[in-house]
């Protein structure tokens, strides 16, 4: 890990497209400040966690797919737009 010390105004640069900036502390609060591309997701590491937790119950959660039983659904979805 890499630690730092800046003050306020101060930033830091992650590779070329980042930013994360000290914007106030108060107390054992430090407020930051990130400019980043709007393609690059950021969230709290506690909203991070139940996203991935979620996203894990999920794939969990999902039944199998019987192959076979979707085939036939898709003969008859063809079929009935051919009949139409």
């Amino acid at each position: 890990m890499l630690v730092l010390t800046r003050k306020i105004d101060e930033s830091i640069i992650i590779g070329d497209d980042i930013k994360i900036i000290v914007v106030d502390i108060r107390g054992d609060q430090v407020k930051i400040g990130i400019e980043a591309p709007r393609e690059i997701t950021i969230h709290r590491e506690e909203i991070y966690r139940e996203i991935q937790a979620e996203n894990l119950r999920a794939a969990m959660s999902s039944r199998a797919v019987d192959l076979d039983q979707l085939t036939d659904m898709l003969k008859k979805n063809v079929d009935a737009k051919k009949k139409e």
